[in-house]
């Protein structure tokens, strides 16, 4: 086994299971319940929506067991592949990306209040960028000009539409991939605005029931 193959067999499964050891250890902040609710719904869109879709090439496409070494069919078996990168997905991308928008725009909360552009382009430039970066450099071997991608719900154009965007070295980025991300990103930052809020009902009802109770106590007294 090489140290490149070694290399991407830790990152694959640190970035899968490091955030949900993460969030069990936060479980009790304010606004985990929010977080837990957009990991698991963030879950099953990428697990959904083009994890399982790549990772049997079940529509014109080459599944992932012949698009990388046996080293990494062993280490990483394909029925687990979907299910260790769409723990990725959801943890370390969508969870983690909202973390540095968050950190990005000063720690301001405001951002999951309403819509803004200004954070809504920060969490595209983390999703789109972290996924170019994993392409040019952990998984270029696996999406080779030589090798397919199937269609997917969130891939729509397919294998057919998949033009190379731009060169690096000997790797060549393309359309398909990075259409997922283009697609997640505005449904991300939509439900973490929608989660917050929900959230936030729940936490001031909450404080209006013990309000009245206290009070309804007072009046008794």
């Amino acid at each position: 086994m090489s140290f490149e193959e070694i290399r991407i067999i830790f990152i694959v499964y640190t970035s899968a299971l490091l955030p949900i050891i993460l969030i069990y250890l936060k479980r009790k902040d304010v606004l985990s319940n929010s977080m837990i609710k957009i990991y698991i719904v963030c879950f099953l869109i990428c697990s959904l929506g083009w994890e399982l879709w790549f990772t049997y090439g079940w529509f014109e496409g080459d599944p992932v067991d012949e698009r990388r070494s046996d080293a990494l069919n062993l280490a990483i078996p394909k029925h687990i592949n979907w299910l260790l990168n769409s723990l990725g997905d959801a943890g370390t991308i969508c969870i983690g990306g909202l973390w540095l928008t968050w950190m990005f725009t000063g720690r301001c909360l405001s951002i999951f209040e309403n819509w803004e552009w200004r954070a809504f382009f920060i969490l595209l430039f983390w999703c789109l960028g972290q996924n170019i970066f994993v392409e040019m450099f952990l998984y270029y071997d696996q999406l080779s000009a030589t090798k397919q991608l199937s269609w997917a719900p969130l891939a729509p154009t397919g294998p057919w539409f998949n033009p190379i965007l731009f060169h690096f070295d000997d790797r060549t980025i393309r359309l398909q991939s990075q259409i997922p991300w283009l697609i997640m990103t505005p449904l991300l930052y939509a439900l973490s605005i929608y989660a917050y809020k929900e959230q936030r009902k729940a936490s001031l009802l909450s404080h209006k029931e013990q309000s009245d109770g206290h009070q309804s106590k007072s009046n008794v007294l």
